[in-house]
């Protein structure tokens, strides 16, 4: 095989680096000896179509020499050589000796099982990554699993349930940073499966190091270690001596079903009225002449609607935003994680926005526009545009081109424009200027200020309840979630609007965006 290929692969390995270490210098290294190691290796392999679970076998492989090479064995690897650690000796503690079992026994499973269970259990892998990783059928992973579980838990029976059964969480940030291009987000430093563990132990109360190695099922000194690196990256606080607390929201389903059982309930008094709001709005939006971007009647329904929530929200000054404080790397930012099942549905709608004001200069003189991407439950996802983007699709709806070509084909690429078979380009995103957007408002505040002292109430009433939901340290981050429940509850309006027939159910392919000029 072209030892070019690995080109393609680089980004991944990083990334793949950065989830084995601490740190950007040792995943670079990291990266490099993979890929030597690949390049120089990559001649004995004689089917094509086996190369990604190769290269990723080298990779571990790879990452478990680097990592014994480092002076200090981390945490996160530790059930990555399972019989040395088996070799360790028994301590008089109970706890200990629980512990000493695991290991001794997960080291005692012959090698399909015992990389099955440490790739799925410690790595965080899903049965498909580990059966393409391995080359053997998913099904083949799915009961080697559990016929590895069944012997563990024969052996260990006096093994809390948690230490078999970790958890899983996605980790992301909100509020503000240059991050993705030029360095990591803060998230990648705590998302391995071990800290994600400690995490969701100790988000409803403080707990101590001894507790949560019990619940995770490993030696305490390794909690100790991952403890360290948590309060370093802001995670975890220390509340009181010898105890420690997740210091960032985990979405699970309590609150999804909070929302399910009370939103519609706490609504149905004005309902209709919004609803019959809403229909006027529909109307006469529709009427008013702007970039509407091919984008059909029914789907710019919900735009129209998600923008009036949003004005209004603004427009009363709803609830403060408790400012973000700056962290460790001098940014802004929150850690917000999220294990919900999909049993329940938040009240939620997501708000994304950027601007390019940063740019506007002479060179600008069309002004600054905002790109505002809505998430709201049944339509697509895609990232807001950044200054540069936002940029070529003013010069492309003013001029029919982007100056700059290698933009133009990245925003191709993201979706936001397309080229046409007679090679002009069409931007995906309605556009909305300072006088349109004026209209819009003037109509918002005429068709739903006689229903807002009646649904501010109703929003205030709905979050006192919520916010018990959540641990009193996170008053805060619950205070800018809750924040968002004016705009959110028109999920709720709208899954009614559906079920009465004044909204089209809506696709996967629709995207609630647009431009809205601002200076």
């Amino acid at each position: 095989m072209d030892s070019r290929i690995l080109t393609n692969y680089i980004d991944r390995i990083f990334r793949f680096a950065m989830g084995k270490t601490f740190s950007e210098d040792e995943a670079e290294e990291l990266t490099q000896e993979i890929l030597m190691n690949a390049i120089t290796s990559l001649g004995r392999l004689r089917e094509e179509e086996k190369f990604e679970p190769w290269l990723w076998a080298l990779a571990a492989n790879t990452a478990r020499n680097f990592r014994r090479g480092k002076s200090k064995q981390r945490a996160m690897f530790v059930y990555d050589a399972p019989l040395e650690l088996c070799e360790e000796p028994f301590e008089e503690d109970g706890d200990e000796e629980l512990y000493a079992l695991l290991r001794e026994k997960i080291a005692g499973l012959s090698k399909i099982y015992r990389e099955i269970v440490i790739f799925h259990y410690y790595d965080g892998l899903s049965v498909k990554e580990i059966s393409e990783k391995l080359g053997v059928p998913s099904g083949t992973v799915t009961w080697r699993l559990s016929e590895a579980r069944n012997k563990l838990k024969k052996e260990c029976g006096t093994m809390l349930e948690t230490a078999l059964r970790p958890v899983t969480m996605r980790i992301d940030i909100y509020g503000s940073g240059n991050y993705g291009k030029t360095q990591p987000f803060p998230d990648v430093y705590i998302s391995d499966a071990l800290s994600q563990n400690i995490l969701y132990h100790c988000y409803e109360s403080p707990k101590g190091i001894e507790e949560l190695a019990k619940l995770c099922g490993v030696p305490a000194y390794y909690v100790e270690e991952r403890m360290e690196n948590l309060l370093d990256k802001c995670a975890v606080i220390q509340p009181v001596k010898g105890k420690y607390q997740t210091d960032f929201i985990i979405w699970t389903d309590k609150y999804g079903k909070y929302c399910e059982e009370n939103a519609r309930k706490a609504l149905m008094p004005i309902m209709d009225r919004l609803v019959e709001a809403l229909e006027k709005l529909y109307k006469r939006a529709e009427a008013m002449d702007f970039y509407r971007a091919g984008k059909s009647e029914e789907e710019l329904k919900f735009l129209y609607g998600v923008m009036a929530f949003d004005y209004l929200g603004g427009k009363y000054k709803w609830m403060d935003y408790p400012r973000i404080p700056m962290n460790y790397d001098g940014n802004c930012w929150r850690y917000l994680a999220n294990m919900e099942s999909g049993k329940y549905h938040r009240t939620d709608i997501g708000v994304q926005c950027c601007s390019n004001h940063s740019d506007l200069s002479v060179s600008r003189p069309e002004g600054a526009c905002l790109h505002i991407v809505y998430s709201i439950r049944g339509f697509g996802w895609r990232m807001m545009m950044y200054d540069t983007y936002i940029n070529a699709c003013h010069d492309i709806l003013l001029t029919g081109q982007a100056k700059e070509p290698g933009i133009a084909a990245e925003i191709i690429q993201e979706g936001y424009v397309k080229r046409n078979e007679n090679g002009e380009l069409k931007v995906l995103v309605p556009v909305i200027t300072i006088e349109q957007k004026k209209q819009f408002d003037a109509i918002v505040e005429e068709l739903f200020e006689p229903l807002m002292k009646e649904y501010v109430a109703i929003v205030e009433k709905f979050i006192a309840g919520y916010k018990k939901l959540f641990p009193k340290h996170l008053e805060e981050d619950a205070q800018r979630m809750c924040r968002g429940f004016f705009v959110g509850f028109y999920d709720t309006v709208a899954e009614y609007c559906i079920e009465q027939g004044k909204l089209a159910k809506p696709c996967s392919d629709w995207i609630c965006d647009v431009l809205v000029q601002w200076r």
